[in-house]
């Protein structure tokens, strides 16, 4: 039968409000909200015209209830001046992760999770606490990506075309997942990560919302990607952004990252760090980092698709599989869908499942 749930998760994946949709194939609103609160079910006709307008396959509208993200339960950044479409596009996505998640759950022994609640701490002290407890002492975070996955986060790649989403993360029946935005530099991407981290582990059951919340994570995020002593030990003085601009290879943080980490680490005064501002605004450095970074990827997906691709799994038919558009997994991890065939396989039912081993 029809989902009207369904219509109403590509609805908003679309980026299209209920009037949106329903000028676009010339009908009153009444009707598109009928068919999402499955009051009607539209005829084959209308379905191939919801499928047309909203580039989705017609088997995508005939599945089971899908497992949404949920608002309520996704952390974001600046939610109270995020537009809801950008908002709910973003969280769709996050729904289609689950779906592929769950997929690829069937067929791999994906890496167990290893969170702490720290709940409890402060966000620098949770930083230094999850470093111990990982064994990772004060050294440089080599790739943020890769040890979330090895501690068993569930980490997919977003292609929002927005400024308003940079990323979230959430919990969902004991797991923990982290969304990126790809359309930021390689250096931001990394303190999300860090970022979305911090949400997991000061704020699994509740606690701070809003601005508070996010001060809090971005803390965590400063502090785990940029440790106190780590930092005192390589900047004992800063005298000149450039002196910042040759260290911060070191940790792969931005130039604002660490222009004010310093200056909370009392390394520099409120003159200097603002003018160090200025200067990182004047030399467009906002927008392109100096001495930049590889963006990060995923180290699992890489790993399910090449062992799905010597299976002869194809990214049609997962797409199929899941009454998907082929776009939606692409988008979901990191680009790297390319290293499937389009066509020539079946949907991997036949797919030995598999541990995948990571190192963090």
């Amino acid at each position: 039968m029809f989902s009207g749930q369904r219509l109403s998760l590509a609805r908003r994946r679309m980026g299209l409000t209920k009037k949106g949709l329903a000028d676009a194939l010339g009908l009153h609103p009444r009707t598109v909200t009928r068919w999402e609160e499955d009051e009607r079910e539209p005829s084959s006709d209308e379905v191939a015209m919801i499928s047309w307008e909203l580039q989705f396959p017609p088997a995508f509208f005939e599945g089971g209830e899908v497992d949404e993200a949920e608002k309520e339960a996704a952390s974001f950044r600046s939610l109270s001046s995020m537009p809801a479409r950008d908002r709910d596009a973003a969280l769709a996505a996050g729904s289609f992760g689950f779906m592929f998640g769950d997929w690829v759950e069937k067929r791999f022994n994906l890496p167990a999770l290893d969170l702490e609640d720290l709940s409890g701490e402060t966000p620098d002290g949770a930083a230094r606490a999850l470093r111990e407890i990982w064994g990772i002492g004060e050294r440089p975070i080599s790739h943020m990506i890769n040890l979330l996955e090895a501690k068993g986060v569930r980490v997919f790649s977003l292609a929002e075309d927005t400024d308003a989403v940079d990323a979230f993360s959430m919990w969902r029946r004991d797991k923990a997942y982290v969304f990126l935005n790809c359309n930021k530099t390689a250096e931001h991407q990394r303190f999300d990560a860090a970022h979305e981290l911090g949400h997991l582990v000061l704020h699994k059951h509740g606690g701070p919302r809003g601005r508070e919340a996010e001060d809090e994570a971005n803390r965590f995020a400063a502090s785990f990607l940029m440790p106190r002593a780590d930092v005192l030990a390589h900047l004992s003085y800063v005298d000149s952004l450039d002196r910042l601009i040759a260290h911060k290879r070191r940790w792969k943080v931005s130039l604002a990252a660490l222009n004010h980490r310093v200056h909370k680490l009392n390394l520099t005064t409120e003159w200097e760090y603002r003018t160090f501002c200025i200067q990182i605004q004047q030399r467009g450095y906002r927008k392109a980092e100096p001495h930049g970074i590889e963006r990060e990827t995923s180290a699992v997906w890489q790993q399910v698709l090449a062992e799905l691709r010597t299976d002869k799994v194809t990214k049609a038919s997962i797409a199929e599989e899941l009454g998907l558009p082929t776009r939606e997994i692409e988008n979901l991890v990191f680009g790297l869908a390319n290293m499937l065939s389009v066509d020539g396989g079946g949907a991997g039912d036949g797919v030995k499942k598999g541990r995948l081993r990571l190192v963090a």
